[in-house]
């Protein structure tokens, strides 16, 4: 599928959303924004697809906002600003709760708002040449709409730094606090990536769906009573679950799992 902005394609259980705007670095505006959760709607919700990439094309990931969609924020009111704003921020919680795992592959160079794109995706992996930065308060702005993804993926630590001096910092730094989960040269990203889909398309759908919900809920949260009784609610209810009976049986009789069944055959 190929959208104004984005280009969809699925391979086997496989979803690739890649941001399809190279001649502006792919920038965004507020019809990428508007595509891009819809994307992620319609694929978290596809039974067929088991792992999302989001990748894009040309040398840079994202350089943020498109200058065209930023002359046009100049004459907004507040409430269109405020409105456009909403937009933005609730395209990046669609893709930080999409129920199904998303792997960023960032190619090269990341910046503002494509770091929160980055941010929300589950794992990122970005090759050594590709260059982050949080670029906002050179512009008299700030990180608003991305910063709870990004403070969560840097550190509160990292952010201080990062969101106050807009300094651009390489993928090395980015693994180091921790943005990044891999860093790898040029030539070894798509052997990355594909081994993370791998890793994932092998493991439990459902449960992969549980696990994502449980990092997202427990982190951070106060080991209290209340903590303690929903994680064992959570793994109760998942013992019971079709998938998780099946996945028990199938590692005590020996044999693979249901899930692995339709690709062993192919």
């Amino acid at each position: 599928m190929h959208d104004t902005f984005l280009d969809i394609q699925t391979s086997g259980t496989l979803a690739t959303v890649t941001l399809n705007r190279p001649q502006v670095r792919n920038a965004f505006n507020e019809g990428m924004i508007a595509e891009l959760d819809a994307a992620f709607r319609a694929l978290g919700s596809n039974a067929g697809v088991r792992a999302i990439v989001l990748a894009a094309s040309g040398p840079a990931f994202c350089a943020g906002a498109d200058l065209n969609w930023m002359r046009k924020m100049a004459d907004y009111t507040d409430a269109e600003n405020l409105a456009d704003a909403s937009q933005l921020a609730g395209m990046l919680r669609t893709i930080y709760r999409c129920p199904k795992p998303v792997v960023a592959k960032v190619q090269g160079d990341c910046y503002a708002g494509g770091m929160g794109l980055v941010a929300a995706c589950d794992i990122a992996v970005a090759s050594d040449a590709a260059v982050f930065c949080l670029s906002e308060v050179r512009l008299g702005l700030i990180p608003a709409t991305i910063s709870p993804y990004v403070i969560r993926g840097m550190g509160e630590n990292a952010a201080r730094r990062y969101c106050l001096t807009a300094e651009r910092f390489d993928a090395a730094e980015a693994h180091r606090i921790g943005f990044i989960h891999e860093a790898v040269a040029a030539d070894a990203l798509d052997a990355s990536v594909a081994a993370i889909v791998a890793a994932l398309s092998a493991a439990s759908p459902h449960a992969v769906t549980q696990a994502k919900r449980l990092v997202r809920d427990i982190g951070g949260a106060p080991i209290d009573d209340a903590l303690v009784a929903d994680t064992a609610r959570r793994i109760a209810a998942i013992r019971a679950s079709q998938e998780g009976r099946e996945g028990v049986r199938a590692f005590l009789d020996k044999r693979k799992p249901s899930w692995l069944a339709p690709q062993a055959e192919q």
